[in-house]
């Protein structure tokens, strides 16, 4: 046990390893069907967190747009899924059977060319990673190659937030317009409603988060990983030492874009439903919230700040209605103020130092007693507690302090 404790420490895999037992084994023990489902949408946005991380923490490069990147992810999971529910046989009320119901309340007669290749679940599982990073390499190539940065570079992820959201509004014929895609009801032919399969899709989305800090920490540790730190910090640096800075941009932008679309896919199969009021500027700043709250430098942080966020929405919303959004407002900036490196932070600066006293003089305490069994064995008791069951005591002089 010894071992296992000393290897985990030695890879930095402790905080990983109770992260996993407290999302696989704590909360479905605890919770409900209802409220474990909940949770597993929380962790839909722990995606985006990780990979705001990634982008701001260790490439320090601020992105408020990567609610395009979950809304994308989302949108193509939701249109295999709206497919499936959109057979002949399901929808013969409508004027033209076989096609989502919104592109017939919108006339539409025929099934438009760029939504049939998402008959295909292997083609959707696909474009939920390949288009959000597309549309990353096309947006930071064409930035980052330029040297735009810092804050020029979040406004425009902005922008590009606010012009997604308003295509999709406007096409409302294709895209569900404002209502979204909604009445997501089986994935071949499995009801993705059930108590059953809300379960498995928690595992399934836990299982991908992990799996994500897992990829996460590895290119931390590689050379890429520290050539990211070494931009974020040196950028001119890095540069005048042969390397293409911007590429370096561009990777963790991608990387970021594909971590937020995984969660958009996992919040549509769990949620049941899209719209674009998840890719605005608003989700999107509260997705920096998350990290922030977590601690941008920290991955397992970042998971536990979409979690406290996330549960704070709810209980405040439920619990005081008219003022859950002063209350939100207050535990954003109390945490920031008082925790400026977030929950990472107050870890690493407080509980563990303190931890790490605790022990020390525990073990300091244990080496007196030892001392003092060995210098007068035949005078002290073998407990640690300084006196015998039969009355026996220190030799004179001494205290248990001292001991």
């Amino acid at each position: 046990m010894q071992a296992i404790k000393s290897w985990l420490d030695q890879q930095k895999l402790g905080s990983f390893v109770l992260l996993a037992l407290v999302l696989l084994v704590a909360f479905p023990l605890a919770l409900d069907t209802f409220r474990l489902n909940m949770v597993g949408k929380y962790l839909t946005y722990a995606f985006v967190a990780l990979g705001l991380v990634m982008l701001w923490g260790h490439a320090g490069i601020l992105s408020l747009g990567q609610g395009v990147f979950f809304g994308l992810g989302g949108y193509m999971m939701a249109m295999f899924l709206k497919l499936e529910a959109s057979d002949p046989e399901s929808t013969k009320i409508q004027s033209t059977p076989g096609i989502p119901d919104f592109m017939d309340w919108n006339q539409l007669t025929a099934l438009p060319l760029w939504w049939q290749p998402f008959h295909s679940l292997t083609f959707s599982l696909i474009a939920v990673v390949v288009v959000p990073m597309l549309l990353a390499f096309i947006v930071g190539f064409a930035m980052f190659k330029r040297r735009v940065g810092g804050v020029y570079f979040a406004i425009i992820t902005q922008a590009v937030a606010l012009v997604l959201t308003v295509l999709i509004i406007g096409q409302q014929g294709y895209t569900g317009g404002v209502n979204g895609i909604t009445d997501l009801k089986t994935l071949k032919g499995w009801d993705i409603r059930t108590d059953h399969a809300k379960l498995i899709l928690y595992y399934v989305c836990c299982a991908l988060l992990l799996g994500s800090v897992l990829l996460c920490r590895w290119v931390q540790s590689s050379k890429l990983g520290t050539l990211l730190l070494a931009m974020r910090d040196k950028e001119d640096r890095v540069r005048f030492s042969g390397y293409d800075v911007s590429m370096f941009k561009v990777f963790a932008f991608c990387l970021a874009a594909g971590l937020s679309a995984i969660g958009g896919a996992m919040f549509s199969l769990q949620v049941g439903f899209m719209s674009p009021s998840f890719v605005g500027i608003v989700p999107s700043i509260e997705m920096v919230i998350f990290a922030a709250v977590g601690g941008r430098m920290s991955l397992v942080g970042a998971i536990y700040g979409a979690l406290l966020v996330n549960f704070g929405k709810t209980y405040f919303s439920e619990s005081a209605p008219d003022l859950w959004l002063f209350l939100m407002a207050a535990l954003f900036i109390g945490v920031t103020m008082a925790f400026p490196d977030g929950l990472a932070g107050l870890w690493e600066q407080k509980i563990k130092p303190w931890w790490a006293k605790r022990q020390a003089d525990r073990k300091l305490q244990d080496e007196r007693i030892k001392t003092a069994h060995a210098i007068y064995p035949a005078v002290l008791p073998a407990n640690k507690s300084g006196s015998d069951k039969d009355g026996g005591s220190l030799p004179p002089g001494m205290s248990g302090q001292q001991a």
